[in-house]
């Protein structure tokens, strides 16, 4: 607000002083000033008192010299006629009436030369006043009014669903709150286009993953038609991928409840999430003991938060169960903990194949497996859920890449639930 102002300032009273200078230049120009019209006015008032005077004390013989002396320095058409009638009349601007020795004289000048009468001054200046102001508002408006304009075609184009729209470039050369706002207008396109095409690859994504084990169904009813004999075999291969189905159901029903923001308020309790913690460490070191993998299984002390539980578990089980799936067979997977700033940082390295870095931000995305690397078993959706899970909380969730080649996942839960646009970054 403080560089619009000042700019409107600026360009009002620049008008404002710049018209008023304008009009009293022409005023002085046309002899129409207060200043000067006064000035004229004052010359002759004097040159007639001091006429009249001589004349009434030394008589017309000395009024003349001095009319012809006055003339000579200063020509003002000064004049002295007999006039039986000039001392019955008032005094003027213009003339004096002079008794002496019985007779009536008549002391005259000549009027100021006026192309415009003195009281046009006031008007002349109520003209430049609405000048200045019909500049200003023109001024004005054009500043405002255009990118008004731009910003109305574009929300008009997001309306219709072209969210490649951008204008901040061409108003990039202001520096005020509208360039602030045409900022504010991009970031908001580029939200809406990320969320378009997230959402149209979440609708391929789900209808591949779905297409898979609907197709190896319908392949198990085409061998049942020709072989009834092998119903046994064939029920338990469809119970299988029953139970595939209804868990990659149950996965996108958890991702779109996460996603949605706008429901219902986070049913959060005060729990120890270092507890909560321990417990999925001491079921993911049971798991991985089949292939030799060892992971940190005891962290001391307590982090006692107001949390969804169910929430912070699948989020802290998705990433743990995720690094101690994909981490290198007799390996390690690391977790560790830090409480900061009435906050849990919690970190896992594994030490699988990694995650090419141009490919971290999107492993968070549905379906995503980490590029075109092989990850055996899962849809994808534990990342997803994880990140929904803590960002509902107001924490931060990132990935980066390990100093042994694997994966390092660092998790920031508050110990009160905050708004995410209010985070400072993750340390």
């Amino acid at each position: 607000m403080r560089a619009l102002f000042l700019k409107y300032l600026v360009v009002i009273g620049v008008s404002m002083l710049g018209s008023i200078l304008a009009m009293i230049l022409i005023l002085n120009a046309l002899r129409a000033s207060p200043a000067a019209t006064k000035l004229e006015i004052q010359k002759r008032e004097i040159v007639l008192d001091l006429a009249r005077a001589i004349l009434t004390d030394e008589g017309p013989e000395a009024a003349a010299r001095f009319a012809a002396t006055s003339e000579a320095q200063l020509p003002l058409g000064l004049a002295i006629t007999p006039d039986p009638g000039a001392c019955a009349r008032p005094d003027t601007e213009e003339s004096r009436g002079v008794l002496w020795d019985g007779r009536c004289h008549l002391v005259t000048v000549e009027p100021p030369d006026k192309l415009l009468p003195y009281r046009l001054a006031p008007v002349m200046l109520g003209l430049a006043v609405l000048t200045a102001s019909m500049i200003a508002a023109g001024l004005l408006a054009r500043n405002l009014v255009s990118p008004v304009v731009l910003l109305r075609d574009g929300l008009s184009a997001l309306a219709q669903g072209q969210f490649d729209v951008r204008i901040a470039g061409v108003l990039a050369a202001r520096r005020d709150e509208i360039a602030q706002l045409s900022c504010d207008f991009d970031r908001t396109a580029e939200r809406l286009q990320e969320h378009r095409d997230a959402q149209q690859r979440l609708f391929h994504d789900v209808s591949h993953e779905l297409r898979s084990p609907l197709s190896r169904l319908q392949a198990v009813t085409g061998i049942l038609r020709k072989s009834p004999a092998k119903l046994d075999a064939m029920l338990d291969r469809m119970d299988r991928e029953i139970e595939r189905l209804d868990g990659l159901v149950g996965e996108i029903l958890t991702l779109a409840r996460l996603s949605n923001r706008s429901g219902t308020a986070l049913q959060t309790q005060r729990l120890d999430v270092i507890e909560i913690l321990n417990d999925i460490l001491l079921d993911a070191t049971f798991e991985a003991q089949s292939r030799n993998v060892a992971v940190t299984t005891d962290h001391p002390g307590s982090f006692l938060a107001d949390v969804d539980g169910e929430l912070i578990y699948r989020a802290l089980e998705n990433v743990i169960r995720n690094a101690t799936k994909f981490t290198a067979q007799g390996t390690a997977v690391e977790v560790r903990c830090a409480v900061t700033d009435a906050h849990l940082e919690v970190e896992i390295e594994d030490s699988g194949p990694g995650v090419d870095r141009k490919e971290l931000d999107r492993i968070f995305q549905p379906f995503s497996r980490g590029g075109d690397l092989a990850r055996p078993g899962g849809f994808g959706l534990g990342l997803a859920i994880a990140r929904h899970a803590i960002e509902r909380h107001g924490g931060r969730i990132r990935a980066m890449a390990s100093r042994r080649g694997g994966l390092i996942v660092a998790m920031e839960i508050p110990m009160q639930p905050r708004e995410p646009d209010r985070l400072q970054p993750l340390r």
